[in-house]
């Protein structure tokens, strides 16, 4: 599982023309699930992500994760990060998960965050969904995260 997270001012998602999800300060974060995922791993990347410390502290240092930062999250699915970009000059999804069980992920990983933040700071995009993702990057900074699978 792989989540590419970037602190931002603000980020929203559009859906037909109609805004379905957005926030303030905090980190829009794209989802990407692969063929072997399990919950375990949505679990461990949750954990990873809510305590990586990427705002800034009193001396300006990123030292303050976004629970401290009082920033929400807006999670994003996005297959296209599982791609295998290894060869070629186009990309393979050999690597991502179904999407019964992206989907399934996804929505898990949704609810561990809320869990653990509060419905009220966590936004999600739409699976399968042709969206439009507006965002203004306060950096900018942006991170790619990863966690192993468990065999």
């Amino acid at each position: 599982m792989k989540g590419l997270i970037q602190r931002v001012s603000e980020a929203s998602v559009t859906v037909d023309g109609r805004e379905i999800a957005s926030i303030g300060k905090g980190l829009l974060l794209l989802l990407g699930v692969e063929r072997d995922d399990s919950p375990s791993e949505a679990k461990e990347l949750c954990r990873k992500i809510l305590s990586y410390r990427v705002f800034p502290d009193e001396q300006g240092r990123m030292n303050v994760n976004v629970q401290d930062a009082g920033g929400s999250i807006l999670v994003v699915p996005q297959f296209t990060l599982a791609a295998d970009t290894s060869s070629g000059t186009r990309p393979g999804f050999s690597l991502a998960a179904a999407p019964e069980l992206a989907n399934s992920l996804y929505h898990d990983f949704l609810n561990i965050t809320r869990n653990q933040m509060g419905r009220e700071r966590v936004e999600g995009g739409e699976f399968g969904a042709d969206m439009k993702v507006a965002l203004l990057n306060d950096g900018p900074v942006t991170f790619l995260l990863e966690v192993s699978r468990k065999h």
